[in-house]
């Protein structure tokens, strides 16, 4: 077992442990951050499901994010990302939720929001945090970052007692 691979074994632990269930509203990291957790056998008895919403309609109409707050902040953006994490909790009935958005290149930066740049939000009903991460490698490279600092995210949430 990789250093990676026991991550999610470690997270499935403490989500099974604390009866809790967790969805994923990816976008730039396309739904690599639920196949990790899904290639840990036994994690249909935490993981609820996940959406890949990769257009702003897609994020509106599946995730609710406001069209409003896409077109004022972006798509890559703290809000958006809150937004998409209490959106797939809410429409997977989970009490955890992540979302994911960002450039992940190589195309597609700007000054003000450069190729790797990436917001990560975690939502409960009575937590929210969003971290923003700015990434350095190739598009594979970032994408694996995200999902890699999800885990983490997601891990010293539940190692917190929140």
């Amino acid at each position: 077992m990789s250093s990676n691979q026991s991550l999610e074994f470690e997270v499935g632990q403490r989500l099974r442990e604390q009866n809790l269930m967790f969805a994923a509203a990816e976008s730039c990291t396309g739904g690599l951050l639920l196949h990790r957790l899904t290639n840990v056998p036994g994690s249909s008895a935490y993981v609820t499901g996940g959406i890949v919403a990769y257009s702003n309609a897609a994020k509106h109409s599946l995730l609710g994010v406001q069209e409003h707050t896409l077109n004022v902040f972006g798509a890559v953006s703290e809000q958006v990302a809150a937004a998409m994490a209490r959106g797939v909790r809410a429409a997977l009935g989970s009490q955890i939720g992540i979302g994911i958005t960002g450039i992940a290149g190589p195309d597609g930066g700007t000054a003000e929001k450069p190729v790797g740049l990436t917001y990560i939000g975690l939502s409960t009903p009575d937590f929210s945090l969003v971290r923003r991460f700015v990434w350095e490698g190739d598009r594979v490279a970032n994408k694996e970052a995200s999902a890699e600092a999800a885990l983490q995210m997601l891990l010293e949430y539940l190692m917190s007692g929140k």
